[in-house]
């Protein structure tokens, strides 16, 4: 048993994706007296090897702001809880843009001295700026039927579950965060499951008054979340009754003008050229889009007529560009019970900024 206590010495530096606590060697004195407290598991024998162990349960409540650009394919598209079309072959998304803020509170204990496990409870608000354009095919090229540029709002609801396992050599540490949340979102038929690994690597410094210190850490931070998405939005949401008019009205005038140039061109070919494997899958590729625009026109015309109670209705595939950002942070610990932290990651198509203030208490 003894050489399981030495290898503690390897594992004995806490630190929580959300704030730093960590287990500190006191030079020179060993603690021979009870601990009082029944977590962690194997408190009272690490402390009598010499180390400060941090309180074992805590709750902290923290703000976090995150601003990601998205990538979306596979996208079907109804009116009124109507039949889904597949417009993917439509569609050119000029940007996409998620910006989320909101609130959580984390409740953690320490089970181990090298594991903690934690809980999450989190209420945002997010929006997803979206410019689209849908096209059709030309006979030299293709026509931009029309674009949408609309950034409609959910409310969401995230609970999860955590767990930190961590190193530590006296004052540098390092931590492997990772969680499991589930997002309701208001607007859509399913939670939205999203895993995160977060790495760091600090090192803290002791001031002179006891149980202060500051903390700076620098890793990574990998969100990954479920792709496929499904949902309703008010079609108000998305644009305006009088701009949908405009827009169906002018985009069902270009499908009429391609349908007859592409019948046109189809029948001045010599019979030679539309036996021409080219020319044919030519045709038939054009045909199928504007079959497409044409079906996606007619319900958007219909849903128009019954504006009052018009729903949008969507299927889609989503991912984050970057998988990946940066992060950079900080955490005073004023004492054992109150530390106040902000962190800041960043990467080419993500920023997030996260500050918190943790309570820890005895357990």
């Amino acid at each position: 048993m003894r050489t399981f206590y030495i290898g503690l010495l390897f594992l004995l530096i806490g630190i929580n994706s959300q704030a730093q606590v960590y287990s500190e060697l006191v030079k020179e004195q060993r603690d021979t007296t009870s601990y009082k407290y029944l977590l962690p598991i194997f408190g009272e024998k690490v402390q009598q090897l010499g180390f400060e162990l941090p309180y074992s349960a805590g709750i902290s409540v923290n703000y976090l702001w995150q601003k990601s650009d998205i990538s979306i394919s596979n996208v079907r598209v109804g009116f009124n809880d109507g039949p889904l079309t597949d417009v993917d072959e439509l569609l050119v998304f000029n940007s996409t843009t998620a910006e989320s803020n909101g609130v959580n509170i984390r409740p953690d204990v320490w089970v181990f001295p090298f594991l903690n496990v934690y809980a999450i409870f989190a209420q945002a608000n997010s929006v997803t700026n979206v410019d689209v354009s849908i096209f059709i095919p030309r006979i030299n090229g293709a026509e931009e039927l029309f674009s949408i540029q609309t950034n409609p709002e959910f409310n969401t609801t995230t609970t999860g579950i955590g767990i930190t396992p961590t190193a530590g050599f006296f004052s540098g540490w390092i931590a492997l965060d990772m969680n499991f949340t589930w997002t309701d979102v208001d607007k859509q038929e399913k939670p939205v499951f999203a895993f995160v690994f977060d790495p760091r690597i600090g090192k803290t410094f002791n001031f002179k008054k006891p149980n202060r210190n500051i903390s700076f850490w620098v890793g990574g931070f990998r969100l990954k979340v479920n792709r496929d998405t499904r949902g309703t939005l008010d079609l108000n949401e998305v644009l305006p009754i009088s701009e949908w008019n405009e827009k169906v009205t002018v985009g069902q005038e270009k499908v009429g003008e391609a349908q007859i140039e592409l019948d046109t061109w189809w029948e001045n070919l010599t019979p030679v050229e539309q036996r021409n494997p080219v020319n044919a899958l030519r045709r038939e590729a054009n045909q199928k889009k504007l079959d497409l625009a044409s079906t996606f026109l007619n319900g958007a015309e219909n849903a128009v007529d019954i504006a009052d109670n018009s729903t949008l209705d969507y299927s889609l595939d989503k991912k984050q560009k970057s998988m990946w950002n940066f992060v950079v942070g900080s955490q005073f610990q004023l004492n054992k019970s109150w530390m106040l932290r902000a962190e800041y990651g960043y990467a080419r198509g993500r920023d997030q900024l996260f500050m918190g203030v943790q309570y820890r208490f005895g357990l």
